[in-house]
This record gives structure tokens, C-alpha cells and sequence, in this order.
């Protein structure tokens, strides 16, 4: 059973910086693609940022570019969002996914809030 567990959430003023982390239980983590989505309320949840299996490439979405910087960890088996210059709209719930084909995980999320 592979398991994805976020942590590093929590109420930030705007302009500040939060690192998420995603743990991944699994022994075949470098073979999965990983993304950080987001879902604010009230709203569809969106993607944020995209690594690929070996971490060479990362994609990110405008809204987030510049500022977010997604990285992996194939020793530890994590997952990371860097989230600088935070801003009250990049306020959501985090979820971390890792994915393989059709076959894809995630996590339960952790809480980001951007309030002054």
C-alpha cells in the first residue's frame, strides 16, 4: 500500500515562505512522476507544479511561477514545495500526488493560509 503524507502547512503573512514535504512510502519511488495540486475553497483543484521521475524536468503553472519550486528527494523518498513571496489567493489545501501511467496516489494534504 503506498502511502503520501504532507506536512509543513500552516498560516503564513503574505510576502512569506513555507516548505511542504510529501513522504512517500514506497521502494519504487523513482519510477513515479510527482505534483503538488491545490484546492481552494470553493474551488476545482488545480495543478501547482510537476516533477518528473529523475528530476530533471519541472514544470510549473503561471500562477506560481517564480515563486514555487518543486524537488525530490530519492534518497529520503520525499517530495518538496518551496513557496516564496506568498500571496492570500495561493491559500488552499496542498495535496502532494505521485503518479505512473494510469496508476496514481495522494496524499490527504495540509493546510496553507495567507493571511496578514
Amino acid at each position: 500500500q503506498v502511502q503520501l503524507v504532507e506536512s509543513g502547512g500552516g498560516l503564513v503573512q503574505p510576502g512569506g515562505s513555507l516548505r511542504l514535504s510529501c513522504a512517500v512510502s514506497t521502494s519504487t519511488f523513482s519510477q513515479y512522476n510527482a505534483q503538488w495540486h491545490r484546492q481552494a475553497s470553493g474551488k476545482e483543484r488545480e495543478l501547482v507544479a510537476i516533477i518528473n521521475n529523475d528530476g530533471t524536468r519541472t514544470i510549473y503553472a503561471d500562477s506560481v511561477k517564480g515563486r514555487f519550486t518543486i524537488s525530490r528527494d530519492k534518497y529520503k523518498n520525499t517530495v518538496d514545495l518551496q513557496m516564496d513571496h506568498l500571496k492570500p489567493e495561493d491559500t488552499a489545501i496542498y495535496f502532494c500526488n505521485i503518479n505512473r501511467g494510469p496508476v496514481g496516489y495522494w496524499g490527504q494534504g495540509t493546510q496553507v493560509t495567507v493571511s496578514s
